[in-house]
């Protein structure tokens, strides 16, 4: 049966909302685990039994895992962004050369000495760094 002939009889649509729901359902399962992993209050054992009732018993794991413990997965979500945003921060500023203004002033005195900036623009990077 070709797509022309079948789509009069809603096949089509009918396979397009089952595929949707099917996505949906694995990236319900994605953040679910993706929750229980994360989340370090819950000791080795709970994180089993959680994954075991999700597994065996889908449709109520999921409902139950929402209802018991879904008011802290926007919570969890958002540290672990924030603490990645720090990790990120202080590597930028660990690569950048934004340690301690005594290094940022010696960096700049070696670019003043190779000529890459003039005094003024040294200046500036001083009083930044001290800042």
């Amino acid at each position: 049966m070709t797509l022309a002939t079948s789509f009069g009889d809603g096949d089509v649509l009918l396979w397009f909302a089952e595929f949707f729901l099917f996505v949906v359902w694995f990236w319900i399962l994605i953040v679910i685990f993706g929750d229980i992993f994360r989340d370090h209050d819950l000791s080795g054992g709970l994180k089993a039994f959680w994954v075991l009732f999700v597994v065996i018993v889908p449709l109520l794991g999921i409902l139950v895992y929402l209802i018991a413990r879904g008011g802290g997965m926007a919570a969890r979500a958002a540290s672990q962004q924030k603490a990645a945003q720090d990790q990120f921060d202080a590597y930028v500023r660990q690569t950048s050369g934004g340690g301690n203004p005594a290094d940022q002033i010696s960096q700049a005195k070696a670019l003043l000495d190779s000529g890459a900036i003039d005094q003024a623009e040294f200046d500036r990077l001083k009083a930044k760094a001290l800042s």
